[in-house]
């Protein structure tokens, strides 16, 4: 038995099974990563789509994911390769790709644009070593590293990585308890401890997806924003107001197909609130 300390699920993983992200297991008594260099996706895609709109603006970033995710959304958009049965299945029996296979990769594709690698797709975090190795390599060859994780992180594992993380883009998918806790089965105030604490680091933005009815109130977004305006830079300072955020337009979707698509009126209307505290806000899926 191994107890995982990656996330704020603590996983008590009896020898040889799983942690609930199913990218984790025990093994003579010692939790690692089962995805260590199992890739799932690899693409070279526009900086912007990860998103980040005040990085590296007109860049493209070589895209990497794994599988496995430590959450529940149902309305995820990349199940298939995060933690559907099938993906489980399929990845079990996949080979690996190296950190340094992986970074070289990263090199060979600056001729088309890239500026590094993006840790991307499913929740990079639940395999977090091989993150931190081959972000390593890639500061070792002058390109940059990209992390698009949930933030539902323990503060250890943050440090772990945060030295060779250039620029995050992190979900905060919703600012009430019950959304967290009763929709996506996670943790708002890790979230939010995570946020602060990479603002102080590293370039970050931050994602909301509005879902209808559940995280859509002007309130909602007015008491996140004026939040996010209150974070401070590693001297103290508060520049939470510079944080871009990008509210996004939500499409019925996997469990979620209960609702229509959030009006697009709505989302803008969102914005307009959020840029009462915020100086960046962009709208998605519009």
């Amino acid at each position: 038995m191994g107890k995982c300390e990656v996330c704020f699920r603590h996983c008590e993983i009896p020898e040889g099974g799983k942690g609930f992200c199913g990218a984790r297991v025990c093994i003579e008594g010692q939790v690692k990563a089962y995805n260590y260099g199992k890739i799932s996706s690899i693409a070279l895609d526009p900086i912007e789509k990860k998103p980040l709109a005040r990085f590296f603006p007109g860049s493209y970033i070589l895209s990497v994911g794994s599988f496995g995710c430590n959450l529940r959304c149902p309305f995820c958009q990349n199940n298939e390769i995060s933690w559907s049965d099938e993906a489980f299945a399929e990845m079990q029996n996949a080979g690996t790709m190296s950190p340094q296979e992986l970074a070289e990769t990263a090199a060979q594709c600056t001729s088309k644009g890239n500026i590094g690698v993006a840790f991307t797709y499913n929740e990079p975090l639940v395999g977090y070593e091989f993150v931190r190795d081959t972000a390593r390599l890639v500061h070792a060859l002058g390109l940059k590293n990209v992390l698009v994780s949930n933030g539902t992180a323990e503060p250890e594992i943050l440090d772990a990585i945060l030295p060779y993380i250039d620029a995050m883009n992190i979900d905060l998918k919703g600012f009430t308890d019950r959304y967290y806790e009763k929709v996506l089965g996670g943790n708002r105030q890790m979230v939010m401890n995570f946020i602060a604490k990479a603002v102080q680091r590293c370039h970050v933005e931050l994602t909301t997806l509005i879902i209808p009815g559940e995280n859509d109130s002007e309130d909602e977004i007015r008491e996140m924003s004026r939040w996010i305006a209150g974070l401070t830079d590693e001297f103290g300072r508060k520049t939470g107001a510079e944080i871009p955020l990008h509210i996004s337009r939500f499409f019925p979707r996997f469990h979620m197909t209960d609702r229509a698509a959030t009006d697009v009126k709505k989302v803008y209307r969102l914005a307009e609130v959020a840029r009462e505290n915020l100086k960046y806000v962009y709208t998605g899926n519009c």
